[in-house]
């Protein structure tokens, strides 16, 4: 009987892995007809450079290498655009094709790094490299195009605070009713239709200013191509700077479509390694996740974590979300935990905990 149990795991195994592989094969072909159609349409190549943080001996540097259309002059996006990007339609950051396994020259601090794009033209690596505390820049070039510069946190020794929030139900409002208007909202509705959670922003301002040496790290299961419009978003609701660590869409080596809780517990483990003398404040809600994530990641790091803040959505908000989280007793817990529909709660609950 385990001879047989044994050969079937076997045989589900060798499977899968054809299977995975056929996936892989279809999605790379998939990207070659779009990458030949993004030229044949005279898309230019284009590096997208984000913001990244790091110590006094390495930073992690994010970018992206794609095939992008040029904008029409006189058009509404070439006006929009010359406006501040906050009039652009959703669909428009959906457009660019990933050019796959580029070389990415990186430049910071006077170091020069060469690293390659993965299948998603995603750049994500450590650079080693001495920097003192505070902002720097490090500029990004794929062959053929422009050089992008991105802005790098370096974080002091003496940092003991760190900020991670989530971005979906916990900074931006996007509770919707049907999946449909939530293909609305993403793809057609332009950036100025999509709201602060209402005192989230001025919380964050507080806590910067009570804490000016602290990191923010936005973490969200949202695709790299809406980076820019996310960290438009930031920008115009006066949320403070901060990188923004978001996943691909699509395939993995063992999956289907990407985990986005594994997402958030594979960059909470690494902030817990690159910085283990670092208290983190999480932000999240509790529409689905959020609360079983961070309640896992404080059971394991509690001496890496300074409170845990959770948004409570409506119930309206929470019927679009799929329902609430069933974690929300932490009596058993080393770490305080607040809950509140706004900011202004999340506030008190710190102040009380004297983090305010």
């Amino acid at each position: 009987m385990e001879l047989a149990s044994h050969h079937t795991s076997g045989r589900q195994q060798v499977s899968g892995t054809r299977v995975f592989r056929l996936a892989h094969t279809v999605s790379d072909t998939f990207n070659s007809l779009r990458l030949k159609t993004a030229r044949r349409w005279n898309f230019a190549p284009k590096t997208v450079a984000y913001q990244g943080y790091g110590s006094t001996s390495w930073v992690r540097v994010l970018g992206r290498v794609v095939l992008t259309s040029t904008l029409n002059p006189g058009s509404r996006a070439a006006q929009a655009a010359r406006n501040g990007n906050q009039n652009i339609r959703g669909w428009r950051a959906f457009t660019s094709v990933p050019v796959q396994y580029s070389t990415v020259e990186i430049e910071i601090g006077g170091v020069t790094a060469r690293v390659q794009a993965d299948r998603g033209g995603l750049v994500d690596t450590v650079v080693q490299v001495e920097l003192a505390p505070g902002w720097h820049t490090a500029v990004l070039r794929a062959e053929g195009t422009e050089p992008a510069t991105a802005k790098i946190f370096v974080i002091s020794p003496d940092t003991k605070l760190g900020i991670v929030s989530d971005i979906d139900d916990t900074i931006m409002v996007t509770a919707l009713p049907r999946p449909f208007l939530a293909l609305w909202n993403t793809f057609v509705l332009n950036e100025r239709a999509r709201m602060a959670t209402p005192g989230m922003a001025v919380l964050m301002d507080r806590l910067t200013l009570e804490h000016p040496d602290a990191p923010v790290i936005y973490l969200s299961t949202g695709p790299w191509n809406a980076a820019p419009t996310l960290a438009r978003f930031i920008t115009r609701n006066m949320y403070p700077s901060g990188a923004l660590l978001l996943t691909d869409w699509g395939l993995t080596h063992d999956r289907w479509f990407r985990s986005g809780p594994e997402h958030k517990r594979r960059n909470l483990e690494q902030l817990a390694q690159e910085f283990p003398n670092l208290r983190w404040l999480l932000f999240g809600d509790n529409g689905q996740h959020d609360e079983a994530i961070y309640s896992h990641f404080a059971r394991q790091h509690g001496e890496c974590v300074a409170a845990i803040g959770v948004r409570q959505l409506s119930a309206s908000e929470a019927v679009f979300a799929g329902g609430h989280s069933n974690t929300g007793d932490h009596t058993g817990s080393k770490v305080p935990w607040i809950y509140s529909p706004d900011g202004a709660g999340m506030a008190k609950g710190l102040q009380d905990l004297g983090i305010l």
